[in-house]
């Protein structure tokens, strides 16, 4: 199996999860940012990005850098060696949503957001 064979699998798995999700694969190269993680996604509002590898491979430094900066950012990333990988992180953003259930944002007419209160209120 080769790396591009697990980004194929999660991309697939990606987009099963339908209007929940939106994510690219970032390819590398003179005109890319280095270190960025293989694919970037937004899934219900989290920003998630999966540096995908072959078991026994290792993180570039530029790599490392990038997902903790992403995470302490707020986001989610992580290197993943599998779909199962991949799911796991799906579930922890579900879990992390759960618990914070009825707070949302949506966009404005004009693609400002909008945050939504638990009972439907609605403020900018």
């Amino acid at each position: 199996m080769l790396e591009r064979d697990i980004v194929a699998a999660i991309k697939t798995y990606l987009a099963s999860l339908g209007r929940d999700v939106f994510f690219w694969k970032e390819h590398g190269g003179p005109y890319g940012t280095s270190g960025i993680p293989d694919i970037i996604i937004c899934y219900k509002g989290r920003f998630i990005g999966m540096e995908c590898k072959l078991p026994n491979s290792h993180l570039t430094e530029l790599q490392k850098r990038a997902i903790r900066k992403i995470n302490e950012a707020g986001g989610y990333a992580a290197r993943v060696e599998s779909v199962a990988d991949a799911q796991a992180i799906i579930r922890r953003v579900d879990e992390e949503i759960e618990e914070n259930r009825g707070t949302s944002y949506t966009l404005n007419d004009d693609y400002r957001p909008r945050k939504k209160e638990p009972h439907g209120k609605e403020t900018v």
